[in-house]
């Protein structure tokens, strides 16, 4: 008892443990509306300046299945992956928490608790952008082959969904910019992953800063 009251000491203010968040159901998606894709590709640009203001879970769910999302019966998703072996997650990176995006059942899972915005990029806009998507590449779903492939590839599949967000972000007046500059080892360390979860590259979204 005493060591769980000291635990609770050392926790700091307002830091909520990953044993505490609770799954986030999602909305469905809204798959319909939004602007033709030629004037969505027009509007495309990156973006380093966010407005403070939080997403609605609904904006939420509809961007990571535009990116990241099943379109198909047999599993089959809104961007390519090489031989289909999905090897990628996205984890929503929030001021409440850490989530991995599950698809299939459309919900938010908790996997770390806290604001780690600030670890999802080296930037100083990171860390008060409302939303950091991590993607990282899961090799237990790729066994073999050399790594320095399975990397590329992983970065390559990572992009399609990257702009698969950016599309979506340009068609609903929302602001994006994909980075690689991540402190890769102290996000893997806040995020609990494992030695063969590997992050490729993270995506900040918001609306713009005016």
């Amino acid at each position: 008892m005493y060591r769980s009251f000291l635990a609770l000491l050392l926790i700091p203010a307002g830091l909520v443990t990953a044993q505490e968040l609770k799954p986030i159901t999602l909305p469905a998606p809204q798959t319909t509306g939004g602007k033709p894709l030629m004037e969505a590709l027009k509007l495309r640009h990156s973006t380093r300046e966010f407005a403070p203001d939080k997403l609605s879970m609904q904006t939420i769910s509809s961007l990571l299945w535009a990116g990241w999302g099943i379109n198909r019966p047999d599993g089959s998703r809104t961007a390519p992956s090489a031989s289909n072996r999905q090897e990628l997650d996205v984890y929503v990176v929030m001021e409440s928490g850490a989530y991995m995006y599950d698809a299939k059942a459309n919900i938010l899972k908790p996997v770390a608790g806290g604001d780690l915005r600030k670890l999802a990029g080296q930037q100083p806009f990171v860390a008060t952008a409302p939303l950091n998507l991590v993607y990282l590449a899961d090799w237990t779903r790729w066994p073999g082959d050399e790594e320095n492939n399975k990397m590329t590839t992983g970065i390559a599949n990572t992009a399609f969904i990257a702009e698969n967000v950016y599309l979506f972000c340009a068609s609903e007046g929302l602001s994006a910019v994909i980075r690689a500059m991540i402190p890769k080892e102290e996000l893997a360390k806040a995020l609990h992953l494992r030695s063969d979860q590997r992050i490729t590259l993270s995506q900040t979204i918001g609306y713009a800063k005016k």
